[in-house]
């Protein structure tokens, strides 16, 4: 009995001491639980029946100069999936393959997803949700999110970029307004049970505040009208591209910027990225012709030379050093003006000797040029200009015809305007206005004077010249108007090739002119890259002037000029003697 008692009491100790041990490791852990790994453990949980969610404010819109809608966020469903709600895969899988036209082997990798959710197709096209919807899959989830849309497609799209799938501003006005653009951000939290079902959301929060919109000085239909005659001018002539730019010569305000080949903003994934940069004012190139003009500008402001001053010019073969710069037909004595109107190119370098490297190299700074022009866009280059110093003698001379200095579209358009305006350089700008959500005016963006580059007499002297250009004669008649004075010049570059050297047939064709001559109240450039059968300036860019500047006097309403029916040159040249 006792041996049967001593045994009972072993088996009572060693299980009470199993249960100790037990509770001692319960405990344990509970601490390590409770205590230790409190914070972590809280978050795991938080995680899986706490979600907080990201809302931002929507997107402000961008409008024209006449606030017609150029940039806009509308509301889209975007379709999700949660993959441990899946109750049949294989045939969710055929019919969501089938619905969103999505490769069956990717669809797979979503469907059988460890994750708690997953997107299947973000910003759906309404079809497409229409479609799902029908499958009445409870796995599948439609959010409703926001999407930038363009009304317009390929209008303007260098210039107004896009934004990614989150609404990011990635290129254009879209990217450097950025901050004035996107909304405010705000964070909300969802609880949900254990069958992720949402059960309460906290109630302080409120929807952030919509983004501000901008106002472009852009006139869309002056924009339109750019487009279609840079595109009429390449096709015609089988180029690679080209490039426009409309500036209101007194304000500096942009009225149009166009590039070509476009793309459209709303589908840019299906364009080469080269497409989407603002060529006009990232890509530098050599002007050719165009310059001359700041040549004759600070002969002019030297007070040395007259638009009557006259120059040998070598019938056209002029050597210098080991090399010879040559016209496209031979010339013997011309005046400053006549060197302007059928741009001579030994004329100007003889000109720009007369004047010196100094002079001539801090004219060309004062123009703006291998500086940027401050405009409100993303990637200006500067161009460039070697310092006089580095000069050689030849360089010297090839400078005055566009050779050996690099400008952007923008700066040429805003340099040529100084002299329309009377010969204030102005900085260009694209954003007139800021507005809220509700339509006030928040900032204001005007006309920013940067230096006088020449005095008023000296640009009204250029105007003049500039004017017998377009007139019998001159290389640029082709963008002459039956009703409205137009002054302007030719530019012919040759383009440098991989080597370093200009290569054989490829040429940059351009002109740069304002109208009416008399009261310019729109500077124009034209650019057209690479053109075939013919490379002139005054016959490949010299029409799409035309049209542009026909269409622009219309757009203003600026009154025809009746009288000009037929520019009467001879006045225009006794006016600069």
């Amino acid at each position: 009995m006792k041996t049967g008692n001593k045994y009972m009491r072993l088996r009572v100790t060693l299980v009470g001491i199993g249960f100790g041990l037990l509770l001692a490791v319960i405990v344990a852990r509970a601490v390590n639980l409770q205590v230790c790994r409190r914070s972590r453990l809280s978050e795991l949980a938080a995680g899986q029946y706490e979600k907080s969610y990201v809302y931002r404010g929507k997107r402000g819109s961008i409008y024209d100069d006449k606030f017609r809608n150029l940039a806009l966020t509308l509301d889209v469903t975007s379709i999700g999936l949660h993959p441990r709600r899946v109750v049949h895969p294989r045939t969710l899988l055929r019919k969501l393959s089938r619905a969103l036209k999505i490769d069956r082997r990717r669809l797979q990798q979503k469907i059988t997803s460890k994750r708690p959710f997953v997107w299947l197709k973000r910003k759906a096209s309404p079809k497409e949700v229409t479609s799902v919807r029908a499958l009445h899959a409870k796995a599948v989830a439609f959010v409703t999110e926001r999407n930038r849309f363009y009304p317009n497609r390929e209008l303007a799209a260098q210039v107004l970029g896009f934004t990614g799938v989150d609404g990011k501003g990635l290129e254009g006005l879209e990217f450097f307004y950025e901050r004035v653009l996107r909304g405010s951000q705000d964070r909300y939290t969802v609880w949900r049970d254990a069958r992720g079902r949402r059960f309460e959301m906290n109630k302080n929060w409120f929807p952030g505040d919509s983004g501000k919109n901008l106002v472009l000085t852009i006139d869309a239909g002056i924009q339109y009208i750019t487009e279609q005659a840079l595109a009429a001018a390449v096709a015609k002539f089988s180029a690679k591209g080209g490039m426009a730019v409309v500036m209101a010569p007194a304000t500096g305000a942009i009225l149009a910027l166009a590039n070509y080949p476009g793309f459209n903003p709303n589908t840019y994934t299906s364009f080469p990225r080269s497409r989407w940069r603002n060529r006009a004012i990232t890509d530098p190139f050599e002007p050719g012709s165009t310059m001359k003009i700041f040549v004759a500008a600070a002969a002019l402001e030297s007070g040395k030379i007259s638009a009557n001053s006259i120059f040998f010019c070598e019938n056209g073969a002029y050597r210098i050093g080991r090399n010879t710069i040559h016209d496209t037909h031979p010339h013997g004595w011309l005046s400053l003006q006549q060197i302007v109107k059928v741009s001579s190119n030994i004329g100007a370098a003889k000109v720009g000797s007369m004047l010196g490297a100094r002079r001539l190299y801090r004219t060309l700074r004062d123009f703006g040029f291998s500086a940027k022009t401050g405009i409100d866009a993303p990637g200006e280059s500067s161009g460039s200009l070697t310092p006089y110093r580095k000069w050689t003698r030849i360089d010297a001379g090839t400078i005055t015809f566009g050779q050996g200095i690099a400008v952007t579209a923008v700066q040429l358009v805003a340099a040529a305007s100084a002299i329309a305006n009377g010969g204030m350089l102005m900085r260009p700008y694209l954003v007139q206005a800021i507005t809220d959500h509700n339509g006030r005016l928040v900032r204001k963006n005007g006309p920013h004077p940067i230096r006088r580059v020449i005095s008023a007499k000296t640009a009204a002297t250029l105007r003049r010249i500039m004017q017998t250009v377009t007139g019998p004669g001159g290389t640029g008649v082709n963008a002459a108007l039956a009703d409205y004075p137009v002054g302007g010049k030719t530019g012919t570059a040759q383009k440098i090739g991989p080597g370093g050297t200009y290569a054989h047939g490829r040429y940059l064709a351009s002109f740069i002119g304002f109208v009416p001559a008399d009261q310019p109240e729109a500077c124009i450039l034209v650019v057209v890259d690479e053109p075939r059968k013919f490379h002139y300036g005054g016959t490949v860019a010299a029409p799409a002037f035309r049209k542009i500047a026909r269409s622009v006097m219309d757009r203003l309403h600026i009154p025809p000029r009746r009288s000009m029916g037929k520019l009467n040159v001879a006045w225009v040249e006794r006016e600069t003697r």
